[in-house]
């Protein structure tokens, strides 16, 4: 009798174990500060190689020309489209190029265009394989009948030079953009002969506006954060050195959602040690 229960205790005991490992496994994936460790796929683990390539804008120049009659832009043959909607008695129409190869977007880039087949609109943000194509070639957004903005995208980024119109056809506005880089953006190097990036600051109208990043000396992300008009906002995030070898989170900062935000002051959201194990989490 004893021994039968010893057994069904011991039985007992491993269940509520398992029970327990299974509860806190539960906890552990339905927290997103359980871990420090951030996927990779989500995360561009090094600096991009090169920015603002003039040799490489003189060959296209060559081939513009050249490709356009056939729907080539920068080697890539694409497909013509456009879309048309009716706002308060105007009519709005976007006439612009794409591509159905599957490219991933560069990571670094905040706002990646592409066409949206299910409601035939432009989409910046959401883009993944499978769910649309990426705009590539020129784009004209007319409002009856005038042009009203014009230019050029890359890989669903902003590329070249950019216009916008009034209503009346006068130029109010022009940009210049390396795939999807504001060409005011200031970048500075670690090694100015390897071209090894330490910081990349978009500047737009001669404000930070975009995605900015530092990098350690081995290329690898340290810090990631937005600006808008200028000014910090939302989630900033710090990253240990690990030597490339994964992205854990070391600190995350968190800044008014929209800026010009009074009264706002930032603080501390988390933290983790450099296993990614959390250490501090702000209870809100």
């Amino acid at each position: 009798m004893n021994r039968r229960f010893l057994v069904f205790l011991v039985a007992l005991l491993l269940s509520g174990k398992f029970a327990s490992a299974q509860k806190n496994e539960v906890e552990k994936t339905s927290d997103p500060d359980s871990s420090g460790v951030v996927n990779s796929a989500l995360l561009p683990s090094v600096a991009p190689l090169l920015l603002f390539d003039e040799e490489k804008e003189k060959e296209e120049k060559k081939e513009k020309k050249k490709k356009a009659r056939k729907n080539i832009w920068f080697g890539i043959k694409t497909q013509r489209g456009y879309t048309r909607r009716e706002l308060r008695g105007q009519t709005y129409l976007e006439y612009f190029n794409y591509t159905d190869i599957a490219q991933t977007p560069d990571p670094y880039i905040r706002d990646v265009y592409w066409y949206d087949t299910r409601d035939k609109s432009i989409k910046t943000t959401g883009y993944t394989k499978g769910t649309g194509y990426l705009l590539h070639g020129p784009y004209e957004r007319i409002v009856n009948e005038t042009v009203v903005e014009s230019g050029m995208f890359y890989y669903g980024t902003k590329h070249k030079t950019w216009m916008l119109f009034d209503e009346n056809n006068v130029l109010q506005d022009k940009n210049h953009y390396s795939e999807g880089w504001p060409e005011e953006s200031r970048i500075s190097y670690y090694d100015q002969s390897s071209r090894s990036i330490e910081e990349i600051i978009p500047i737009q109208y001669s404000l930070e506006e975009g995605n900015y990043f530092y990098f350690y000396d081995n290329q690898q992300v340290a810090v990631t954060g937005e600006y808008q008009y200028g000014e910090k906002v939302g989630l900033w995030t710090e990253y240990w050195d690990t030597d490339n070898t994964k992205a854990i989170r070391k600190r995350e900062i968190q800044y008014k959602e929209e800026p010009y935000t009074k009264n706002f002051r930032p603080y501390i959201r988390a933290e983790w040690d450099k296993e990614g194990n959390l250490i501090y989490r702000r209870e809100l």
